[in-house]
C-alpha cells in the first residue's frame, strides 16, 4: 500500500483538482481521507489517498464512458427553467458546504426533481439517487432557495 497526499487551496482554479482526479482515475484507490484546514493565508483541503501501486486493469472509468446529457433537449421549456434555477440553488449549497456541486445533487437528480408534480421535501424521495440522508441534509434548503429564486424572478417581470 502507498500513500499520496494532495493539498488543494480554496482558490485553486482547477489545476490541482484535475491532477488529483487524473491520479484517482488511474490508481487502485483503497481509501481517501479528507480534511479542511484554515490559516492566515486562507483555507485548503488535504486529501490522503491510500492506494495499491501497479497499473490499473484496462477498463474505462464510469465517468468517461457516460455521454454528456443535454437536459435542454430532454426537458420541456418550463421544466428546463426550473432545472436552471435548481442548478443555481445547488451551486449556493455547494459553495456553503465547500463541496463540488455534483456531491450535493447530480444533474440527473435535479432533472428528476423538475419532473415532480409538486416540489416538496416529502416528494424528493421519489427521485432516483436521492435518499433520506440527502433529503435531511439538503432538501429543505434546496426547496427554500428555489422558492426565493422563483419569487425574485416573478417580481422582476
Amino acid at each position: 500500500m502507498q500513500i499520496q497526499i494532495f493539498t488543494i487551496s480554496i482558490f485553486d482554479k482547477g489545476e490541482s483538482i484535475a491532477e488529483m482526479n487524473r491520479f484517482l482515475a488511474n490508481s487502485r484507490v483503497l481509501e481517501v481521507e479528507q480534511k479542511f484546514f484554515q490559516n492566515e493565508k486562507g483555507g485548503f483541503w488535504s486529501f490522503c489517498v491510500r492506494y495499491i501501486s501497479g497499473s490499473m486493469p484496462s477498463q474505462k472509468s464510469n465517468f468517461s464512458s457516460k455521454e454528456k446529457v443535454d437536459y435542454k433537449q430532454l426537458l420541456t421549456e418550463s421544466e428546463f427553467g426550473i432545472f436552471t434555477k435548481l442548478r443555481e440553488c445547488r451551486k449556493i449549497l455547494a459553495t456553503n458546504e465547500a463541496l463540488p456541486a455534483y456531491a450535493i445533487f447530480t444533474d440527473e437528480e435535479l432533472a428528476g426533481i423538475t419532473k415532480l408534480s409538486n416540489i416538496v421535501t416529502a416528494k424528493l424521495v421519489e427521485v432516483k439517487g436521492i435518499g433520506e440522508k440527502k433529503i435531511e441534509k439538503y432538501g429543505n434548503k434546496l426547496i427554500e432557495l428555489l422558492k426565493e429564486k422563483t419569487e425574485a424572478d416573478e417580481k422582476g417581470r
